[in-house]
């Protein structure tokens, strides 16, 4: 049976360990490997890590830098960034790589997670879904973002998601532009309609500030990822760098009622 998973999720920006807000002015928190070696330790459920540069920038993805991070890792693994083919998506699951992630390029050709799942297994193909509120007086609803929150899509994201889930994302990621780095809390009407409307196993990221923020996703939406960045990286009120994660106690009473829902 599916239960709730705990996720930190890293921003990859020019080699190093990041955080944003709103996706913007990325701070950076350390090395991303020595991230890693300490997640090792705490036993975290999943590890994501997103480099926020390679489709910015139109590159390819950093298999050096994932060699290492798969040599690295202890538990399974997460990558996003500059995944264009199926190729690409083969080769970093032979690295030892679990799931790989795609976001502007699946937007634009969906028929690439149909690729990818045949070349790696649904089970390993992820979409990443940046979503926020629409602004001006009278909008309402969210849109999908790309490229760092710098292009805007029409689709509508929920109709969206499916779409994603129908040409074979074995997962969909929906990450908070509004909410990310601000740590008040998961949008979690959305996260709820996201959940009902899909039939693959949701993730949803931005906004975590603390351990009752992950219990209340999970508690009310059910069994998800919960993933966040700031609240495992940073620690109290002047956010002071600190790689952190709940311990094994922490886990289970978060995850505690989700399997009721």
């Amino acid at each position: 049976m599916l239960r709730p998973r705990i996720i930190p999720c890293l921003l990859v920006h020019k080699g190093g360990l990041v955080k944003t807000q709103a996706f913007k002015d990325p701070k950076y928190v350390g090395d991303p490997i020595n991230a890693v070696k300490i997640f090792n330790e705490k036993e975290a459920d999943e590890l994501m890590v997103l480099d926020i540069d390679a489709t910015v920038n139109g590159v390819a993805p950093d298999f050096e830098l994932i060699a290492k991070l798969a040599a690295e890792c202890r538990m399974p693994l997460c990558y996003g960034g500059g995944i264009n083919t199926g190729q690409q998506a083969a080769r970093i699951v032979d690295m030892g790589v679990e799931k790989v992630a795609v976001s502007a390029a699946a937007i634009s050709n969906p028929a690439l997670l149909t690729e990818m799942a045949a070349a790696v297994g649904r089970q390993s193909v992820v979409a990443v879904l940046d979503v926020r509120k629409k602004s001006g007086l009278f909008a309402k609803g969210y849109e999908v973002c790309t490229h760092n929150a710098s292009k805007v899509h029409k689709a509508d994201p929920f109709a969206l998601a499916k779409q994603l889930q129908d040409a074979g994302a074995g997962e969909i990621v929906i990450n908070s532009v509004d909410r990310d780095g601000l740590m008040q809390g998961y949008d979690l009407d959305l996260a709820a309609q996201i959940r009902a409307a899909l039939r693959v196993p949701v993730t949803f990221l931005g906004g975590a500030g603390s351990l009752q923020h992950l219990g209340d996703l999970i508690r009310q939406v059910g069994v998800i990822g919960a993933a966040a960045g700031s609240l495992f990286v940073f620690k109290g009120r002047y956010r002071a760098v600190l790689i952190n994660y709940p311990t094994s106690a922490q886990k289970t009473e978060l995850c505690r009622d989700a399997l009721n829902n």
